[in-house]
């Protein structure tokens, strides 16, 4: 076991373009999310996965002043940047975070990794996202997004996919066919899925930068339970970004039979 993180970033966002390089508090967001998967028991390394494009750079640039493993490949076939990133690095399992989750919690990802140890996996998925719309159980907040997936499954579906969406969501390929991957859920105890804690424009930028103001410190990182503490004290904050929850269009993207065949993890 090898496991690896790859955290995916860009700058060429639709909505925020260069938010994973925007401040918080004074530092990137990219290097805010660096840090708290650094808190991941069992990691062996962290790579920030970017694109060889010149928009990208700026990332490319900060990862060496920063000191940060950087792999570089291509734009629009993420699924090739990640495989060829998890072949340099000899990452399996790989660990898979996306550049807008600046809330990631260490702890619930140890969790992830953790259950995907402990049983025959291809693909290990924290329930909230593209890959758990179809779920009738808990879901987390968006935002938490993670992902553990063996490196033969991403081989798999390096070689097979050919759909444009498979090849730039990375493991939609695996966790659209349950007859063929062995899937695992880590699903929430509630459901939080009205909860959105990820960043794709200025109004969710501004809820995270509040919370970074009150809960940040250097001694450890805050997690999940921290926040929804937060939140029950001041749910007035919900309201800054409620206009985008439910938007993310992942129905549309993803309605293809087979998804409610997932396998279950308590």
């Amino acid at each position: 076991m090898n496991p690896v993180a790859l955290i995916q970033a860009r700058m060429g966002s639709t909505r925020l373009p260069g938010k994973v390089l925007m401040p918080i508090l004074g530092k990137p967001m990219l290097w805010h999310i660096v840090k708290r998967v650094s808190y991941v028991k069992g990691l062996k390394g962290t790579v920030v996965a970017t694109s060889d494009a010149p928009e990208d750079e700026a990332i490319r640039r900060f990862c060496i002043d920063e000191g940060i493993q950087v792999f570089a490949g291509s734009r629009d076939d993420v699924l090739d940047r990640i495989y060829r990133a998890a072949s340099l690095y000899r990452a399996d399992p790989i660990l898979r975070i996306t550049g807008d989750c600046p809330l990631v919690d260490p702890k619930l990802v140890g969790s992830l990794l953790k259950l995907y140890e402990s049983g025959s996996f291809d693909h290990m998925g924290i329930a909230t996202g593209a890959g758990a719309v179809f779920m009738k159980g808990g879901r987390f907040p968006d935002g938490l997004d993670a992902e553990c997936f063996s490196f033969p499954a991403l081989e798999r579906a390096w070689m097979e996919a050919t759909d444009p969406r498979d090849r730039e969501h990375v493991t939609s390929y695996i966790w659209r066919q349950p007859k063929i991957f062995r899937l695992g859920v880590l699903e929430s105890d509630e459901d939080f899925s009205r909860m959105r804690w990820t960043v794709d424009n200025v109004e969710d930028l501004k809820l995270i930068s509040k919370i970074y103001e009150v809960l940040y410190t250097d001694e450890r990182p805050f997690l999940m339970r921290d926040v929804l503490k937060y939140f029950s004290e001041h749910p007035e904050l919900a309201e800054l970004n409620r206009e985008f929850i439910g938007k993310e269009g992942y129905e549309e993207l993803w309605k293809i039979p087979g998804l409610n065949e997932l396998k279950k993890e308590p």
